[in-house]
């Protein structure tokens, strides 16, 4: 499997790609593409580009969740999946919601109806297995009390209740990759959740944005003591995961540098 980082908030030095406040991976894995979240804007048709991947020759594209740092890219992108239905997956309808905080908002820019006109959406909220070794959570169960307590990292500071919070998983020899997207749903309760799903208590590595940006120090440390216990090969902790959240975790597992237009291989 090869996982390539088309957006995220950090780039790396001397490799010259562009960084926004946004996430979004290509996947090629069992003679299947996959693109995980669009990133903000048209910075993902920009790197892509730069990479010679092709974004329009995929099988699915997996929405994490409808906020538009990960939904955004849609907007540039729409245009060249017409005339041909690919899969679009989200957890739910939540993920389409009117979302406004100071003003601003950041729901989905592109409607539910006009994705139902550009792709074949499939709005599941259990799991979709994409093929035997790939599975798309679905809404993920919380069932742990301190990560109820994550702030949403808006103006009113509220706990975080992004319901369509989801998160792919693959499974491989060595044990389950996680990759996510923000992890409002908790990164504790997605990677329960995969093990109940996929039948395996083994997590090899985690890949996405574990959104501890805005969380205290309590949080942070009962994340990094849980991710400890798994014994994870590599981390790659990123986009709304935060610099303090990532030197504590640094302390528990084994944090990778990631950003975008790095190739990870599995």
């Amino acid at each position: 499997m090869q996982i390539t980082v088309l957006v995220d908030n950090n780039t790396i030095v001397n490799e010259y790609f562009l960084g926004e406040p946004g996430f979004s991976l290509f996947i090629e894995i069992a003679g299947k593409k996959i693109l995980f979240d669009t990133g903000y804007s048209d910075v993902v048709i920009k790197n892509a580009q730069k990479l010679n991947i092709n974004i329009y020759d995929v099988d699915y594209i997996v929405l994490s969740h409808g906020h538009d740092d990960h939904s955004g890219g849609l907007r540039f992108l729409k245009g060249g999946y017409s005339g041909r239905k690919i899969d679009l997956i989200v957890a739910g309808k939540e993920a389409f919601n009117y979302r406004i905080d100071d003003g601003i908002e950041f729901g989905c820019p592109v409607s539910e109806n006009e994705l139902k006109e550009l792709f074949n959406l499939k709005i599941s909220e259990k799991p979709f297995w994409i093929s035997d070794d790939v599975v798309f959570l679905g809404k993920i169960p919380r069932k742990n009390n301190f990560e109820k307590t994550i702030p949403s990292g808006f103006s009113n500071n509220q706990p975080d209740y992004i319901l369509e919070d989801s998160a792919l998983v693959v499974k491989s020899e060595k044990g389950l990759i996680i990759i996510t997207g923000c992890s409002h749903s908790g990164i504790v309760n997605i990677c329960e959740y995969a093990k109940e799903i996929c039948e395996t208590d083994s997590i090899y590595s985690i890949i996405g944005g574990l959104h501890l940006v805005n969380s205290n120090d309590e949080v942070i440390q009962k994340t990094g003591q849980y991710l400890q216990k798994l014994n994870l090969e590599s981390l790659y902790a990123c986009h709304c995961t935060g610099l303090k959240a990532q030197c504590c975790l640094s302390n528990y597992a084994n944090l990778k540098e990631i950003g975008s237009g790095i190739v990870l291989e599995f």
